[in-house]
């Protein structure tokens, strides 16, 4: 249009403006009074939806407004296509960022569901936030009419480089991503490596797998090393485990007695102390006859590994102080010495060092 802008026409464009500024409010309290019903369900990804919207509908009702008071006055064509492409950029860009935190925090939610623990496996949510915001600077760029297929092709040539250059970085990713697919490792699972760390997993991101070990020190392991080496995952299939305690009596011992009593101790570990399986079934299983004592294990029941040392050391408490009641000895091992002149047979203890603990617990 070539005409000079009239009072109406800035009037009209003054309406269609408040226009879109109330219905950005009005949105807005409609979404805040969403958010508070979502915040009560016990799914999450609402919470991340209506967040998102409430980010998304404002501006997108501003814009709107913007656009129809760009469309009343009487501007020319090439304003008009600068001020309409302009709200489309910006319009592009709130709703990119808004998408990418929908996505990033569904799939977030998705992987703390599966995995049943607080933390997040980061690299799916980072690589998911990555892809949307590239799929919106493309399209932002289609937008303002400069051609994505020459850089489509300049990326496919240059990643061949960047691939080859880091193909270190990219191996660990996509260790990561298998590890996370196969749900072989998830975070909150005890892990043990064949190098000898273990600990429990903290978060599995796109270059490295962090774990924490009991002393709470923080082992950080390449996803790629992880994938390569082998491993014992404590926490799958199932976070419950058993263990075994290794101990002895004396031959004299009453085996029947002794087993009734092992049990009975077994029993009152598994219900009194935190951490236990308490409806884990109480197993005794001789096993050697030793030089000075008959061997036995004690198969316990606990709740995650991390459990193991304070129930051992509990049981093996309870099970000296029944033994000591119940007058079952628990005999330090002997050794008889020939003496060649007088041919008498003495037989002596051993020294602390040979003989060791008289009763040890172990796995």
């Amino acid at each position: 249009m070539n005409r000079a802008p009239t009072l109406d026409d800035f009037v009209l464009a003054g309406i269609a403006l408040a226009a879109g500024l109330l219905l950005a409010f009005v949105a807005r309290a409609v979404l805040r009074w969403l958010a508070g019903h979502a915040e009560r369900t016990r799914w999450s990804g609402d919470d991340v939806i209506v967040d998102a919207l409430r980010t998304v509908v404002p501006w997108a009702s501003v814009a709107g407004g913007a656009a129809s008071a760009a469309a009343v006055l009487p501007l020319t064509r090439t304003v008009q296509h600068q001020v309409n492409q302009t709200l489309q950029v910006l319009l592009i860009l709130v709703v990119t960022l808004s998408a990418a935190r929908v996505v990033s925090g569904l799939v977030r939610t998705v992987t703390m569901s599966r995995s049943g623990v607080a933390g997040s496996a980061t690299i799916f949510v980072n690589i998911t936030r990555v892809l949307v915001l590239a799929i919106g600077f493309l399209v932002m760029l289609q937008t303002l009419g400069i051609s994505i297929a020459p850089l489509l092709t300049a990326l496919g040539v240059g990643g061949l480089a960047v691939a080859l250059a880091l193909q270190d970085t990219l191996a660990n990713l996509f260790a990561g991503v298998h590890i996370l697919a196969s749900k072989t490792v998830q975070p909150g699972d005890y892990i043990r490596l064949s190098s000898g760390e273990e600990g429990y997993v903290v978060d599995i991101n796109w270059r490295q797998t962090t774990v924490r070990q009991l002393s709470n020190n923080l082992v950080v392991i390449p996803n790629g090393q992880l994938a390569k080496t082998n491993m014992t995952n404590y926490s799958r299939p199932e976070q419950q485990l058993t263990i075994v305690v290794q101990a002895g009596v004396g031959y004299d011992s009453d085996l029947e007695h002794v087993e009734r009593v092992t049990a009975e101790v077994v029993t009152e570990v598994m219900t009194d102390i935190t951490g236990a399986v308490p409806d884990h079934e109480p197993a005794v299983r001789f096993h050697t006859f030793g030089d000075s004592r008959i061997g036995f294990s004690v198969i316990l029941g606990i709740g995650e590994f991390s459990d193991q040392y304070r129930i051992k050391h509990e049981f093996i408490k309870r099970l000296h102080r029944r033994y000591h009641a119940e007058g079952i000895t628990i005999p330090a091992p002997t050794r008889t010495v020939a003496l060649q002149q007088g041919a008498v047979l003495i037989p002596q203890q051993r020294s602390g060092e040979d003989a060791g603990a008289g009763y040890t617990g172990g796995e």
